[in-house]
């Protein structure tokens, strides 16, 4: 099993920057394919990002595109969200997955982390 932490939420005003962290243990990184994932209040949660286990494969939602990028470090066994551009509407609860076996399918997830952007 992996255990998931993120951090790097908070608050930021609209057109700023936030980098997310999120750092797993248990497991080696390389072993999981990742993924970020977020939920507004009263919303479902909706999948942003996901990068594959050697991090040649990365897909992202087009709400995102062109502002956001995943990226991971092996070695440090962390994946990153760095955030640009950002909108009031990203605001949410930002979760970080790990799935064995697929990049659409999740089974271990971090605690999330709150990013607020503010108008």
């Amino acid at each position: 099993q992996v255990q998931l932490v993120e951090s790097g939420g908070g608050l930021v005003q609209a057109g700023g920057s936030l980098r997310l962290s999120c750092v797993t243990s248990g497991r080696t990184l390389s072993s999981f394919n990742m993924g970020w994932f977020r939920q507004a209040p009263g919303k479902e949660r909706e999948f942003v990002a996901s990068i594959s286990k050697s991090g040649n494969t990365i897909n992202s939602a087009d709400s995102v595109k062109g502002r956001f990028t995943i990226s991971r470090d092996n070695a440090k066994n962390t994946v990153y969200l760095q955030m640009n551009s950002l909108k009031p509407e990203d605001t949410a609860v930002y979760y970080c997955a790990a799935s064995f076996f697929s990049m659409t399918t999740y089974n271990s997830w971090g605690q999330g982390t709150q990013v607020t952007v503010s108008s």
